[in-house]
């Protein structure tokens, strides 16, 4: 069954399209007070005279869309103006939430109008035409919609080009001055002495970290992760939020923790570096641990985790096998000494107490005392003086 509309219907039509029209500032001064109630439209840069002078153009296009026929002229004018205001409220920094209820109110007011001009007897009229008023603003809102998303993916992508740039620019130098640190902290919209914590890694782990900078990204959180990549290496850094130091040198039991997208990739760590000037030497650091990683590690290594190993690679690469040097000194053990005494001195390594290290092994502590003499007498080395003990520290590394 089809519904014809007679020319009366038309008719009546148009002249409450008429009358709408000549309402305009009464239905932009109802959308910019309702409007003014969301809060991130209140503290915006969008003055009160710009949302009045746009509510009035919008409602003038979607009236003009109203009237039926022939209309792409008007239609094409609609999406064209709603194109326009996509693109500058997402300049303006409104959330897209904020930017859709904003939207949202314009057919509420248009049919809130209409039903105070018409007369009783056009409810069947209005009924008809609620599609028609629902269809034009809709194409008006999603448009708009759209034309805000394409602009915030361009202005994001631009200022991931800016950032990327200043961020090269910063880690090219190996002592960034004040004024480069300056700049690159204003792109970065971070101070330029902000504490900062950085990993690097390359290969697998580097793709890891390169995923899970998007992943956070996307993610939108508070907290800001910046991506570099040189020479085969990925680098991440980001500010340290809220982290209070034990304000003693070495203290690392309140240390900063790396973000938990990156807690279970291998990586080199640097726990804290001290402005952005830093991070040229704490990428070289980074760097440096990343080569020091093994099958076993299975998250990020930090210097004071991996202080050995540093000790242990410098001095291979100087021809000092330490570890060499003791399996020959401890040649004549026989059986499982050698297994027993390693465990033994490893565990008193790890405690420095003869007591806790027999509850550990389920020994007398004698027997413990007895292992370590006999250790010291095979190598020479006296586990109660520091600078002796460091070396095995080291070469078990």
């Amino acid at each position: 069954m089809h519904n014809f509309e007679s020319p009366g219907d038309a008719f009546r039509w148009s002249e409450l399209v008429d009358q709408l029209e000549g309402r305009l500032d009464l239905l932009a001064q109802a959308f910019t007070a309702r409007v003014r109630q969301i809060p991130e439209y209140g503290d915006s840069q969008v003055t009160v005279l710009e949302i009045r002078d746009t509510a009035r153009e919008t409602f003038r296009r979607l009236i003009h869309g109203l009237r039926g026929g022939p209309a792409d002229t008007a239609r094409d004018g609609l999406l064209a103006f709603a194109s326009d205001l996509g693109s500058k409220r997402a300049r303006a920094g409104i959330p897209p939430e904020s930017l859709t209820s904003a939207v949202r109110l314009d057919f509420s007011i248009l049919w809130a109008d209409l039903l105070e001009i018409a007369a009783p007897e056009d409810a069947g009229l209005l009924a008809s035409r609620v599609d028609q008023v629902w269809r034009v603003v809709d194409e008006f809102a999603t448009r708009t919609h759209m034309s805000y998303l394409t602009e915030r993916v361009r202005m994001a992508q631009e200022e991931s080009s800016i950032q990327h740039e200043f961020i090269a620019r910063l880690f090219n130098q190996s002592t960034p001055s004040a004024e480069t640190s300056a700049q690159v902290g204003s792109a970065l919209g971070i101070g330029p002495d902000a504490r900062c914590g950085l990993v690097a890694a390359s290969g697998d782990a580097g793709a890891r970290l390169r995923a899970a900078a998007t992943q956070f990204g996307a993610a939108q959180r508070r907290q800001k992760i910046f991506l570099h990549e040189s020479g085969g290496n990925t680098y991440l850094f980001w500010p340290l939020l809220s982290w209070t130091p034990s304000g003693r040198p070495g203290d690392t039991r309140n240390a900063p923790q790396p973000p938990p997208l990156v807690a279970d990739i291998p990586s080199g760590y640097v726990p804290e570096v001290h402005g952005l000037r830093g991070l040229p030497a704490a990428a070289r650091t980074a760097e440096s641990l990343a080569a020091l990683l093994r099958p076993s590690d299975a998250g990020p290594l930090s210097a004071d985790a991996a202080w050995a190993r540093f000790a242990q690679q410098n001095l291979q690469d100087a021809g000092l096998d330490l570890a060499a040097q003791l399996e020959e000194a401890m040649e004549e053990c026989r059986g499982g000494e050698r297994e027993r005494l390693r465990e033994t001195v490893q565990h008193y390594l790890s405690t420095g107490n003869i007591t806790a290290t027999a509850e550990q092994l389920f020994c007398h502590r004698n027997t413990i005392l007895n292992r370590l003499n006999r250790f010291q007498e095979l190598t020479g080395i006296d586990l109660t003086i520091p600078a002796q003990a460091a070396r095995l520290v080291v070469a078990w590394a």
